[in-house]
C-alpha cells in the first residue's frame, strides 16, 4: 500500500489515541496503557508457567509487560508516538502488512488473572486493535499468584486453574468461583461422539461452546454484565450440554434466555418476597388480574406419591385447600410420581394444550425442565418450590426455613448429654446451609459447649443410605441427630411435609428413640396467597413495577403461618418448651432476627458485626458456616 496512504491510516490511529488519552486525563485517569510490571510490583508470584501457543481475545488483551513501552500507546492501544518517528515507521509497516497478507507471526504475552499483558508484539496488537481485530494468536507464559483465602479474584482464578487442568480449555471464564465446579460436573458427564478430537473438551469448545459464544453475541450477549462462560452455565444447567449446538433450535430460546441473562446478576431485579401481608387472601373477587375473566387452570406436579410420601401429601392438601377457598374461580389437577425429565417435559406439553395457565412444580429435581418449558411457553405462570434464585420467566417459591430449624436447635441443645449434635442433608444448598448455621446458632443459644456435626448425602432419596451415615454419626457421640429418615413411625407427621425430624438416640443400641421437634409445612397459604395474587393483578404489578421484569421469588416465614415447628411435648422439659414458644412468638411478630451479629464463620472470621442484621440476599444466597459446625466425610 502506497506510503501516503498508510500515513492517512497512522494520523487516524494517532488522532483516536490523542482523543482518548486527553478524554481520561480530563477524568483523572491514565490516558496511556496500563503495564504489568507495575501492577504486580507488590504481588507475590508463586510461579510461571508456559502453556503454548493459544488464539487470544484482543479485548483480554489489558496492556504491556514493561512501564516503558506503556507510554508509547493509548489506554485502548492505539499508537501515541509523532508520526516521523521510527515507531511510527515500523506501525506503518506492520500495518501494510496485515492488510496485504494478514498479520501471522504469534506474539509472546504474559497472562495475570485472566488477562494478558504484552511482552513481545505490541506493534501487531495495536494494528489489529485499530482494525477491531478479533483475535491473535500467542505464545501464553502464566503468572500464578500466591493463594490468599482472603481475595475472592484470587479464590476465583485458584478455580479456573483446576479448570483449566481438568478440561485443558484455557478460553472460559467466569464471574463467580464457584460456577467452575458446577461447569466442570456437568463436563465430567458429558457423552459425545467424537469426531475430528479425539478429546472431549476439544469438541466440546469447538462444536459446541464456539457456536453457542457466536450466537449469543449476535443476539447481544455483548451488551450483559457477565460473561459467555456465565451464559453457557445457564444455557446447560435447563438444556444438559449438546452433542453439537443446534442452531435453528436455539433460534427459539435464545431471545428469552438473554432476558434470563440480563436479569441474572442485577439484585435490584429480584423481588424476595419476604412479607406475606402484601398477598393478603381478602378481595380475590373483586379485580381479575393477569387471567381477566378466564377461570384459572392449574396443575400441581409432585416427585413422590401422595400416598407414601409427607411432603407430596402437604402439597396436595394445599392444593384440596385451593379448590375449596376459589370454589368455581379455578380448575386444579395434580400428578403424582413424576420423577424423570423426560415424563415431566411431556406432561407439562400435554397441560399447555388443555389450556393450563398455571404449573406448579413442587421439587427441585423438577427445576430444570420447568425452566426449559417456561423459556418457551411464555404465556403459562410457571412456579418451581425450591430455596434457589428465581428467574424471569419462572418464579419460585418456599419458606424460610431456618427459622423453625432455629427452634428445634434450642430443643437440640438443651437435650443433649454429649454436646454433640448430628446432622444430615442432601446438598450443600444455600438453603441447607442457612438452615445448618440458624440450627447451630438455636443449639449454642442454650448450651455454648455445642458443636453440630454435619456431613452431606449428596442423595435425595435413599432411606438405606441415609441410615449409614446416621449410624456413623451415633459412632461419633451424637445422641441427637436431625435427619431425613424412615426408621421412626411417621404416622403422626405425615399431613405436615415433614421431611427430616430432629430425634434423640438410644446410645447403648445405637438406635434413633423418639421423634422430638421437626419444622413443619402449611403450603395451603402459600397456594392460597399465590394464586390470589395472580388473579386480582398484584402479581403482575409487582413484577412490571419497573422496565425490567422483576425476577419474583416467595419466600415466607413464620409470620405467614405457611411454616410452623413441630414439638413432641412429651421429650421436651417444659421450661425448654416455654423457651421455644416464646422464640417462636417473637420471631413471628419480628422482634428477634435469627442472623443478628456479632456472628463468626469456621474460621473464626467476623462475617457479620455487632448488632447487623443480615439481608434476606445473604441468607438466601448463605455459603458459609458458623464457628461451630464441623463437616465430616465418610
Amino acid at each position: 500500500m502506497e506510503t501516503s496512504s498508510m500515513q492517512s491510516v497512522y494520523d487516524d490511529a494517532r488522532s483516536k489515541a490523542k482523543r482518548e488519552y486527553n478524554a481520561r486525563k480530563a477524568k483523572g485517569e491514565s490516558g496511556h496503557l496500563t503495564s504489568l510490571d507495575g501492577l504486580i510490583k507488590d504481588i507475590e508470584i508463586m510461579s510461571t508457567m508456559d502453556i503454548g501457543v493459544h488464539e487470544i481475545s484482543l479485548k483480554k488483551i489489558k496492556g504491556t509487560y514493561s512501564n516503558f513501552r506503556r507510554m508509547t500507546f493509548s489506554k485502548g492501544f492505539l499508537p501515541l508516538e509523532e508520526a516521523k518517528s521510527e515507531f511510527a515507521g515500523k506501525w506503518m509497516a506492520l500495518c501494510s502488512a496485515h492488510l496485504e497478507e494478514g498479520i501471522r507471526d504469534p506474539i509472546k504475552v504474559y497472562e495475570y488473572m485472566n488477562y494478558f499483558y504484552v511482552l513481545e508484539g505490541n506493534k501487531r496488537v495495536s494494528v489489529l486493535k485499530y482494525y477491531d481485530a478479533a483475535s491473535i494468536h500467542g505464545q501464553i507464559l502464566r503468572l500464578i499468584p500466591k493463594y490468599n483465602p482472603h481475595d475472592p479474584d484470587v479464590r476465583r482464578y485458584y478455580k479456573f486453574l483446576d479448570f483449566y487442568k481438568m478440561s485443558g480449555l484455557n478460553q472460559i471464564w467466569m464471574s463467580h468461583e464457584n460456577s467452575y465446579n458446577e461447569l466442570a460436573e456437568i463436563l465430567v458427564e458429558y457423552r459425545p461422539t467424537l469426531r475430528f478430537y479425539e478429546d472431549k473438551f476439544k469438541h466440546f469448545y469447538h462444536f459446541v461452546y464456539l457456536p453457542f459464544r457466536k450466537m449469543y453475541k449476535e443476539h447481544g450477549g455483548d451488551q450483559i454484565q457477565i460473561t459467555t462462560g456465565d451464559a453457557f452455565l445457564l444455557f446447560a444447567k435447563i438444556y444438559d450440554i449438546p452433542q453439537e449446538f443446534d442452531v435453528e433450535k436455539a433460534l427459539t430460546i435464545m431471545p428469552n434466555l438473554i432476558k434470563e441473562l440480563k436479569n441474572k446478576d442485577l439484585e435490584a431485579s429480584r423481588s424476595i418476597q419476604t412479607d406475606s401481608e402484601e398477598f393478603q387472601e381478602s378481595g380475590f373477587m373483586k379485580a381479575f388480574g393477569m387471567f381477566g375473566t378466564k377461570k384459572v387452570k392449574i396443575a400441581f406436579i409432585y416427585a413422590k406419591a401422595v400416598e407414601t410420601s409427607g411432603w407430596a401429601r402437604s402439597h396436595e392438601l394445599g392444593r384440596l385447600a385451593v379448590e375449596e377457598y376459589f370454589q368455581n374461580n379455578v380448575e386444579t389437577k395434580s400428578f403424582e410420581n413424576i420423577k424423570d425429565d423426560e415424563t415431566l417435559e411431556t406432561l407439562i406439553g400435554t397441560l399447555i394444550e388443555e389450556g393450563y395457565n398455571t404449573i406448579f412444580t413442587t421439587s427441585p429435581l423438577h427445576r430444570k425442565v420447568t425452566l426449559s418449558a417456561a423459556l418457551i411457553h411464555t404465556e403459562v405462570k410457571f412456579f418451581n418450590c425450591s430455596g434457589n434464585r428465581p428467574y424471569v420467566h419462572m418464579s419460585s417459591y418456599y419458606g424460610r426455613s431456618y427459622e423453625p430449624r432455629f427452634l428445634t436447635g434450642i430443643v437440640a441443645g438443651a437435650l443433649t448429654k454429649n454436646n454433640i449434635i448430628g446432622y444430615t442433608a442432601n446438598e450443600p444448598t444455600p438453603d441447607n446451609i442457612s438452615s445448618i448455621n440458624a440450627f447451630a446458632m438455636g443449639a449454642k443459644m442454650v448450651n455454648p459447649n455445642v458443636v453440630i456435626k454435619v456431613v452431606y448425602t449428596g442423595l435425595w432419596n435413599s432411606p438405606k443410605e441415609n441410615e449409614k451415615y446416621i449410624s456413623k454419626l451415633m459412632d461419633l457421640g451424637a445422641d441427637l441427630i436431625s435427619s431425613k429418615n424412615d426408621l421412626l413411625n411417621r404416622e403422626m407427621t405425615k399431613d405436615y411435609g415433614i421431611t427430616s425430624m430432629l430425634c434423640t438416640v438410644d446410645t447403648e443400641r445405637k438406635a434413633l428413640k423418639a421423634y422430638v421437634a421437626a419444622p413443619i409445612w402449611h403450603w395451603e397459604v402459600f397456594y392460597i396467597k399465590i394464586i390470589n395474587s395472580l388473579i386480582n393483578g398484584s402479581y403482575s404489578r409487582i413484577v412490571r413495577s419497573s422496565t425490567d421484569k422483576k425476577l419474583l421469588n416467595f419466600w415466607w416465614g413464620l409470620e405467614s403461618g405457611g411454616l410452623d415447628v413441630y414439638l413432641n411435648e412429651n421429650e421436651i422439659p417444659h421450661e425448654t418448651l416455654k423457651l421455644v414458644k416464646l422464640m417462636r412468638n417473637m420471631i413471628k411478630d419480628e422482634q428477634f432476627k435469627i442472623f443478628y451479629g456479632p456472628v463468626y464463620d469456621q474460621n473464626h472470621q467476623l462475617v457479620l458485626a455487632d448488632d447487623e442484621i443480615m439481608s434476606a440476599e445473604d441468607i438466601i444466597e448463605m455459603n458459609w458456616y458458623v464457628d461451630h459446625v464441623e463437616l465430616q466425610e465418610f
